[in-house]
């Protein structure tokens, strides 16, 4: 059974698609349990989906869960959810609990999560509990908290598993306590979605500026200053095409249509974004970690705008690992106007000489093999 959240974004939801994936692969009976809004899209095959009633946020304060509507949930929600995941569990009976993200964020959900870990706990059999992570964490505002997840990991989980390479990134970066770590750290290299290995398109073929922000509720800024970067960007020639994220409200997307030039292209996110990533001259996008991923891996020149609101630290990390790599250029958010997001495209279009992707990129398969050691 796995557990995900997504809130903001939608980069946990389809990290743990492809792990569940990997997982049915080799022969689990997989029960992916999502508490975020259903975003459409295939599936994830051979893998039984259980929604639970949706909770969203509207911005990176993260505070307060709201359901579909965006009304506040109340405690009824909370009862009810809880009741339906705990159900959930009895259902799947499951011989491993993989959690995404928590006990290293997602502590707005512990009305739901400790019930479900106490359950876990009084079962017998046991089933195996792992933390499922990526590879930088999000810093916590307060200490304290820090300590929490300590002790939450100590309490309830048997393994910790890092979605990333530690040539890259390694956990202590950002997690300054993971030496007093009791359940042992593995690191499963980073979950590739495998149409991101797929061929890229010839470099004299790619003709466009792909800009993108991930689910998008952060993200609009950022894609309306592309649309102004393009009046005055050397490429602006070129078709530059803004996707629209789900979470952008029709209002939003309206807007973005209003504000396109002659030589622009929005529309609404599409499933076969590697597929335009491995035809893009450039993209622009913001440091989640499935879009760098897609980006890295796709030929495109990568122009990164980490999200920084709201005390989020995440984003900016990586996008500077991928710097001191030669992996991208990036524009700080805080310092981000169509002139400097300009001035970052014709740096990426000129640039000549480019680091290379070489991290472990099969996460989705070796947490699916480290599993099955596990339980057998």
């Amino acid at each position: 059974m796995i557990y995900v959240q997504h809130l903001l974004g939608i980069g946990h939801l389809m990290r743990a698609r492809l792990i569940a994936e990997a997982l049915a692969g080799i022969g689990f009976d997989v029960h992916l349990v999502s508490g975020g809004m259903p975003i459409g899209g295939r599936l994830p095959r051979s893998v039984r989906t259980v929604q639970l009633p949706p909770i969203r946020v509207t911005d990176a304060s993260f505070t307060p869960l709201r359901d579909a509507a965006y009304t506040p949930i109340d405690d009824a929600y909370r009862s009810a959810r809880r009741e339906l995941l705990l159900a959930a569990y009895e259902a799947a009976a499951p011989a491993a609990v993989l959690f995404e993200t928590f006990p290293f964020g997602r502590r707005a959900l512990r009305f739901e999560l400790v019930p479900l870990l106490e359950r876990i706990e009084s079962a017998r059999p046991r089933p195996l509990v792992v933390a499922s992570v990526r590879e930088i964490l999000q810093r916590p505002p307060k200490p304290e908290r820090e300590r929490e997840m300590l002790e939450w990991a100590a309490r309830w989980f048997d393994a910790i598993l890092v979605h990333g390479d530690p040539r890259f990134a390694r956990f202590e970066d950002t997690y300054p306590l993971a030496s007093q770590l009791k359940p042992p750290l593995h690191y499963t290299g980073f979950v590739l979605a495998p149409e991101a290995a797929a061929a890229a398109g010839d470099a004299g073929t790619r003709r466009e500026v792909v800009v993108s922000a991930g689910g998008g509720a952060v993200g609009i800024d950022l894609l309306a200053a592309a649309l102004a970067a393009q009046r005055c960007s050397r490429f602006g020639h070129l078709t530059w095409r803004v996707l629209a994220g789900p979470n952008i409200a029709h209002d939003g997307f309206e807007r973005l249509l209003r504000e396109a030039g002659p030589n622009a292209v929005v529309e609404r996110a599409r499933v076969d974004f590697p597929a335009l990533l491995r035809n893009a001259f450039i993209s622009i996008s913001q440091g989640g970690y499935n879009t760098v991923l897609d980006v890295v891996t796709s030929g495109a020149r990568p122009v990164v705008v980490p999200f920084t609101g709201r005390g989020e630290t995440e984003q900016r990390a990586r996008a500077m690992r991928l710097a001191d790599f030669g992996l991208a250029i990036v524009v700080d958010d805080w310092s981000l106007t169509p002139a400097s997001l300009a001035a970052a495209v014709d740096q990426a279009g000129s640039r000549e000489t480019w680091g290379r992707w070489d991290f472990a990129s099969d996460g989705a398969t070796e947490s699916a093999q480290f599993i099955a050691r596990r339980v057998q």
